[in-house]
C-alpha cells in the first residue's frame, strides 16, 4: 500500500457504533488527563509571553469523539485564567481551532455536537463574557504543508505522530514480499533490517513534520506531543511493540483454524513506530528549528477489570479495534474480526497474567525558535 492509498484508507473507527473511536477511546483520554497539566501550564506558558489577541491553536490527528472537544474546552478555560491574571480588563483573545486528520476522519461526529458545546461555552462563561471560537476542520497528512505561513501559535497532536506516513519500502524484497513474515510490526522474530526500516523512516517523517511545522509556527510557538514509545535501545519490549506482537499471534491462530491465508498475515505491515527518548531528541536537534523544552515518560497505570466488569485484555482489545479496524477489514475482511478480537483480548488477559505489559508515552513540549 503506497502513501496515497495509506493516507484515503487510515482512520479510526467512525460513528458512535460499539466498535467506534468514540466510545472505545478511554485509554487514549485516561493518558491525555494525566498530561494534561504539562499541556495547559505550556499554553499558559505561550500567553503569558505573547498576549495575542488571536490564538490559532491546531489539533493534529484529531480523531473524532469527545476527546476532541474535552481538549478544546480544557484550552479556553486555561488561556481564560492566564488572560485574567496577566491583562485583566482586557477583552478575551479570539480563539481559531484547526482540526486536522486524514481525510477518512469522521470529522462529521464532532461537528454534529458543535451547537451544544458552544451553549455550555456561553452558559459556563465568566461575567457574561463568552470568548469568539471559530472550530474548522483541516483534512490531510501532518507529513506535509497543511496551515498558512506563521499563523498558528500552540499545535497539540496526541497519540498521532507514531504513524509513520507509509509502510518502510525497505521491509519488502525486490520480488516486493515482505521481509518480516508472521510480524506485523516489529516483533521478536522479525530480521535486523525491519527494525532499521521502521527508524529510517520515523527519521524521515519526524524530520518533515518539524520542518513544515516551522512554517506554520509563529516564533515562541509551541508545540505539545503525545507520543507512544519505548524505554530503552531494544525495538522489542513488553511495552507497545508487544501488542502488535499479540495482534500477529492472533492473526497466526486464525490462520491455524482457516479463517484467514497465512500470505495474508505475511503481508500485512502497520505503519507504526514507538521511538525511544533519545531517538526523538536527536531529530528535534538535528532538524533545528525547535528547541525542546520538556520530555516526560507517562505510564498509565491499567485497571484489571474496568468499572463495567470489563478485564483489561477485553478493554485493549476494543482500542486496538477502533485505531486499526480500517486496515484490518480491507486487508482480511470484515468477516474475521469479531473473532479475531475475541482472541486478542484473551491473549493480553493470558500474558498480563504471566507478567506486566508496560507501554510507555512520551510528553514532549517543542519551542518554535526566534
Amino acid at each position: 500500500m503506497d502513501k496515497r492509498d495509506l493516507e484515503r484508507e487510515f482512520h479510526m473507527t467512525g460513528g458512535v457504533g460499539k466498535t467506534s473511536y468514540a466510545r472505545n477511546s478511554s485509554l487514549q483520554k485516561k493518558a491525555s488527563d494525566e498530561a494534561k497539566h504539562i499541556t495547559l501550564e505550556t499554553l499558559q506558558e505561550l500567553y503569558k509571553e505573547t498576549k495575542p489577541k488571536s490564538l490559532g491553536i491546531a489539533d493534529l490527528g484529531c480523531s473524532s469523539g469527545p476527546n476532541t472537544l474535552s481538549t478544546i474546552r480544557d484550552i479556553i478555560k486555561a488561556v481564560e485564567s492566564a488572560h485574567s491574571r496577566e491583562i485583566p480588563g482586557q477583552p478575551l483573545p479570539e480563539f481559531s481551532f484547526f482540526l486536522n486528520d486524514l481525510p477518512g476522519n469522521d470529522f462529521n461526529s464532532i461537528f454534529k455536537t458543535l451547537p451544544d458545546f458552544h451553549i455550555e461555552l456561553k452558559r459556563d462563561s465568566k461575567n457574561g463574557e463568552c470568548p469568539s471560537v471559530f472550530i474548522a476542520a483541516y483534512p490531510g497528512s501532518f507529513y506535509g504543508r497543511l496551515f498558512p505561513e506563521n499563523t498558528i501559535h500552540f499545535i497539540y497532536a496526541s497519540y498521532s505522530l507514531h504513524w509513520l506516513s507509509k509502510i518502510p519500502p525497505a521491509l519488502y524484497d525486490d520480488q516486493g514480499k515482505s521481509i518480516n513474515k508472521g510480524c506485523v510490526n516489529i516483533c521478536s522474530s522479525s530480521p535486523e533490517a525491519v527494525s532499521k526500516a521502521y527508524y529510517s523512516q520515523f527519521k524521515e517523517d519526524f524530520s518533515m513534520f518539524l520542518q513544515f511545522r516551522s512554517k506554520e509556527v509563529v516564533s515562541a510557538g509551541r508545540m505539545v506531543l503525545m507520543i507512544l514509545g519505548r524505554e530503552g535501545h531494544d525495538h522489542v519490549d513488553r511495552g507497545n511493540s508487544f501488542f502488535w506482537e499479540l495482534l500477529a499471534r492472533s492473526i497466526t491462530e486464525l490462520v491455524s483454524q482457516g479463517e484467514t491465508e497465512k500470505e495474508k498475515l505475511d503481508s500485512y505491515e502497520m505503519h507504526f513506530y514507538a521511538p525511544s527518548a533519545a531517538e526523538i531528541e536527536h531529530e528535534v536537534n538535528r532538524e533545528g528549528s525547535f528547541e525542546l523544552e520538556k520530555s516526560e515518560m507517562l505510564e498509565v497505570e491499567k485497571e484489571k477489570d474496568n468499572e463495567d466488569g470489563v478485564s483489561y485484555g477485553k478493554a485493549a482489545a476494543k482500542t486496538v479495534r477502533a485505531v486499526q479496524e480500517s486496515m484490518l477489514a480491507l486487508h482480511f475482511g470484515e468477516e474475521i474480526l469479531d473473532k479475531l478480537f475475541d482472541i486478542y483480548g484473551r491473549m493480553v488477559d493470558e500474558e498480563l497474567a504471566k507478567e506486566d505489559i508496560r507501554p510507555i508515552t512520551f510528553v514532549v513540549v517543542l519551542k518554535r525558535k526566534l
